[in-house]
């Protein structure tokens, strides 16, 4: 029953990745032996003097109380020194606002910028947030697609295509949320000439900016294109990079105006981050990364692993990533053909009868705009990674 429901809510559609994580629980719940290769969740441990700092921040009164909206001063500052440090771009403390994770400070910059009418481009695939939130703030989603034949990565020329008189920000991301994609420097500067002659914002999404392999590099737009600064927004957050998903400390770095129009929505809406994950995050960010380095080697040894199985597949097609901890195989090839005796033609049929045969869980292509594709995360240990590439590999066999 729908009655009484905004209709904001109800055109929104349930997260495909949650809603697969949570089928995962509630099978496992039942004794069910299932394998999730659905949420984006490093399965480290939280590195032990974050934890810690944690802890200590817990015997501390000023830590039992209210703090400034935008985020303790001391965490805004080691913001502010950890983006000039890793990605170049010198920004000031008060452009930076802390949220309760990554997602809340996409969700505030999009509330921030898009009026109804908006039109904000999307390259597809994209991570399944992005549409729902862009439609939550009233604007209309552009989806530009990509292919696997051009890296999964997208043009100034598509993007010139797709722009209208109505076009008032692009999203973009590298490393990809789900391909694994990354763009190099000459492309990112490219994309963010574009946008500036174009006068339109980018919101950039940073979270796996730690998380790249082999010959790729990550680079910041707004470092490669100081023009782009005045119209740009970086989102980021300690989640993905130090195995923090729980703790829900992510930030926006913004332009002033922009920053502080952010500062104003959050002040009525969650007003500031729990101050204890608040301090775990300074500890992250001021601290050692030996850590975070082990763990990035355990994910690029990873991603071989699962892309040599699954390109041994009859019918999948799996580009190795050279980002995040996702693998985004094209299934086309599979669709129309039986798989263990039962008829599948969409990926998200696909996913439903491994989840059955195998119990494996996977994500559909079609909750992140991509039709014949499905993500898997590498984000989990040696040993359910392999027992469940060989389930896998046993059902399509």
């Amino acid at each position: 029953m729908t009655s009484g429901i905004s209709r904001r809510v109800r055109e929104i559609g349930e997260s495909p990745t949650l809603a697969i994580s949570a089928e995962a629980a509630r099978l496992r719940g039942e004794g069910v032996d299932v394998i999730s290769f659905g949420a984006g969740e490093p399965d480290f441990a939280t590195p032990a003097h974050i934890v810690e700092a944690a802890g200590e921040a817990c015997a501390e009164s000023a830590m039992h109380k209210y703090s400034p909206t935008a985020g303790l001063p001391a965490l805004r500052e080691a913001i502010a020194d950890k983006t000039r440090r890793d990605s170049g771009l010198a920004v000031a403390p008060d452009q930076v606002i802390v949220s309760n994770g990554g997602k809340h400070a996409l969700s505030n910059i999009l509330l921030a910028l898009i009026d109804p009418g908006d039109e904000v481009i999307v390259p597809a695939p994209y991570w399944v947030s992005y549409p729902e939130q862009i439609r939550l703030a009233g604007g209309t989603v552009v989806a530009l697609p990509t292919t696997a034949a051009n890296g999964y990565t997208v043009t100034p020329e598509q993007l010139a295509a797709a722009r209208t008189a109505a076009t008032k920000a692009l999203v973009f991301v590298s490393p990809s949320n789900p391909t694994g994609a990354v763009y190099t420097p000459e492309q990112i500067r490219d994309i963010g000439r574009w946008a500036a002659e174009a006068g339109i914002w980018v919101i950039t999404d940073e979270i796996y900016e730690h998380l790249v392999y082999g010959g790729a590099a990550f680079a910041s737009m707004p470092v490669e294109v100081p023009e782009l600064q005045p119209r740009c927004v970086v989102a980021n957050g300690v989640a993905k990079t130090f195995a923090m998903t729980g703790w829900r400390v992510g930030w926006s770095i913004a332009p002033a105006p922009v920053a502080a129009a952010v500062n104003r929505l959050q002040s009525h809406v969650t007003s500031h981050v729990c101050n204890i994950a608040q301090r775990a995050a300074l500890a992250a960010l001021t601290g050692p990364m030996d850590q975070v380095d082990a763990m990035r080697q355990t994910y690029d040894r990873r991603r071989h692993r699962v892309h040599e199985a699954l390109s041994a597949i009859d019918g999948v097609e799996c580009p190795l990533p050279e980002g995040a901890f996702y693998v985004f195989p094209h299934v086309e090839q599979r669709l129309g053909r039986p798989v263990a005796g039962r008829k599948v033609s969409t990926a998200l049929e696909l996913c439903a009868v491994l989840l059955d045969e195998a119990q494996v869980a996977l994500v559909p292509g079609e909750g992140f705009g991509a039709p014949g594709h499905v993500r898997l995360s590498y984000a989990l240990s040696d040993e359910h990674l392999a027992r469940g590439l060989t389930r896998i590999t046993e059902v399509l066999q």
